[in-house]
């Protein structure tokens, strides 16, 4: 397994690469100067030139993409155009409020969706499988900020049970679960959608095979059949999504951070974007993609367990 593992880092690395070259290049090439933002609208060229010797942004495209790989290699994004801060500091003030929100999210989102997708398969082409998929596709279609919007309108507008955005403070207050539900419940309705969908897809291929209506002429419960021997093999694929999915997640929270004010990653990532601030926008995609590279990774290693027959050569 070890050299399994070995490969799959290398691997890694050069899909990090790739990730960092191609955002390189597509803020760089796109329209817009950061320096002339940060000057402001009345600024002298003179004043906008010195910004960009300053920033490095005179230096040629190569030069600039070599000294961001030697910082990224000392563990150094760069600091902020904005604010000058380091970039590690600016991820790592945020980056958890994120994980926060993405761990909440695929905690009700996975046993949902596998509960949905059993309760499906073991009642094919029913009124109950019908309803079931059909709410799953309603899932997968309905666009977040309008289910976030609409969550808010009722829970928050007419209701008046949860704050309309903005988080409360640590999950070990009440307050903090209460401003945390409305983001999780929209950021993780997707995910249970796909999650019951390939749930009851495996499923129903799983209670076809010989050794299940072997357990069942012998006499075994439905639901021993079902949990006991049928779901655990019927699992791999959504592992598999799992780990998808939470990668997704932390880079789909994006639209969802937007919607309720939440203080994480992608609200860093959208107002870097706006102001065109290269080292901010690199080092947030970067650090997506690194912990969606290691998240399937340690999905990889996870097959084994759920699957004894699974090795690793």
């Amino acid at each position: 397994m070890s050299q399994y593992v070995v490969r799959k880092l290398l691997s890694s690395i050069l899909v990090l690469l790739g990730v960092s070259l191609a955002v390189f290049l597509i803020l760089h090439l796109s329209p817009g100067d950061p320096a002339r933002l940060l000057a402001g609208p009345e600024a002298y060229e003179e004043d906008i030139a010195a910004i960009r010797e300053r920033l490095g942004l005179n230096d040629p495209l190569h030069v600039q993409y070599g000294r961001f790989l030697m910082g990224v290699l000392r563990l150094d994004l760069g600091n902020s155009f904005r604010t000058s801060r380091p970039v590690t500091q600016e991820i790592a003030a945020r980056f958890p409020y994120t994980v926060e929100l993405a761990v909440a999210s695929i905690l009700w989102s996975l046993p949902f969706g596998i509960a949905v997708g059993v309760f499906a398969a073991r009642r094919p082409n029913s009124p109950g499988d019908g309803l079931s998929m059909g709410m799953a596709l309603l899932g997968v279609s309905m666009p977040t900020f309008w289910l976030g919007l609409l969550l808010m309108l009722l829970f928050s507008y007419y209701l008046g049970w949860l704050p309309a955005s903005g988080r409360g403070g640590s999950l070990l207050t009440l307050e903090g679960w209460r401003t945390i539900i409305m983001p999780a419940l929209t950021l993780g309705s997707p995910a249970a959608a796909v999650f019951a969908r390939i749930t009851r897809s495996s499923m129903l291929q799983v209670l076809d095979l010989d050794y299940i209506r072997t357990a069942r002429s012998k006499g075994l419960s439905e639901q021993r059949v079902t949990y006991r021997h049928a779901l655990r093999n019927a699992l791999i694929p959504v592992v598999t999504m799992a780990g998808l999915q939470f990668g997704s997640l932390l880079g789909g929270a994006l639209v969802t951070e937007q919607v309720f004010a939440w203080p994480g990653i992608g609200t860093l990532l959208v107002n870097a974007i706006l102001s065109r601030d290269y080292p901010v926008v690199q080092g947030c995609i970067l650090v997506i993609a690194a912990v969606f590279v290691l998240v399937n990774l340690a999905v990889d290693l996870l097959y084994s367990l759920v699957d004894p027959r699974i090795t690793y050569s």
